[in-house]
């Protein structure tokens, strides 16, 4: 507002300052003097409203530019597969959100909040591993697609207000698919780290042969195994002595 009461009163002051440089550069004693300042005072007026609003639309789109949220892209991974994967998962994602918004079963939302959850674990999995990524091309190429198919479907029948055979029959379907659907990723999740456990497991019962074997462990079966060839050994000894 501010701003506006002085682009108005501009044009104003231009002219004061044009008569008052005129007065004392020119004489002003002469009809005709005052009327060649009149215009050129009407034209010093013109040109420096028009000024005002022109800086006025320009200041205004200036602050509507810095206004608009500017949209943050993506750093590039530098791999083309990956990256449509994290876009697709992002939009993905979304749309998991809109229909958990949209549906108001409650049994439904808590499946779709789930899935969120757990989709953003396997994005995120395969984006600091992506030689993960062909792990889960058919959950990409299908299983993803389609649960979003079936949510779609449901977010619009469960809309309609209108019970009918289809209608529930659909519905029905829907709901009874969603815990299969939701076990579906969470296998998905844990199959990512098959390789990772097997590692694991390996090197546990590599240090646990070693620590037996140096006699740094208490486990009592490893100790058992460790004691049997020395009792074995005294009973062959015994033995011999019997036989002698």
């Amino acid at each position: 507002m501010e701003a506006n009461k002085r682009r108005s009163v501009a044009p104003f002051y231009a002219v004061a300052v044009l008569w008052l440089a005129y007065a004392l550069l020119f004489p002003l004693y002469e009809p005709l003097h005052y009327g060649l300042l009149g215009m050129a005072s009407a034209a010093v007026f013109v040109v420096v409203s028009l000024l005002c609003r022109g800086g006025a639309r320009s200041e205004a789109k200036a602050s509507a530019a810095a206004e608009e949220p500017k949209k943050e892209e993506e750093p590039s991974t530098g791999n083309a597969e990956l990256d449509k994967m994290m876009k697709d998962g992002q939009l993905a994602i979304a749309e998991m959100k809109r229909l958990d918004d949209n549906i108001a079963d409650p049994g439904i939302s808590a499946d779709i909040v789930r899935l969120e959850q757990v989709s953003a674990r396997i994005f995120d999995e395969v984006r600091t591993h992506p030689e993960k990524l062909p792990q889960i091309r058919r959950f990409l190429d299908y299983y993803l697609p389609t649960t979003l198919k079936l949510l779609n479907a449901y977010d619009r029948m469960s809309g309609t207000g209108v019970s009918g055979e289809n209608i529930d029959t659909t519905l029905a379907k829907v709901e009874g698919m969603m815990r299969t659907i939701v076990a579906a990723f969470e296998k998905q999740l844990d199959s990512l780290y098959g390789a990772e456990a097997l590692d694991i497991s390996t090197d546990i019962t590599v240090l646990e042969n070693m620590m037996a074997r140096e006699g740094l462990s208490d486990d009592p079966i490893h100790q058992t195994q460790k004691e049997t060839p020395a009792a074995e050994e005294r009973e062959d000894d015994n033995g011999i002595q019997l036989e002698l």
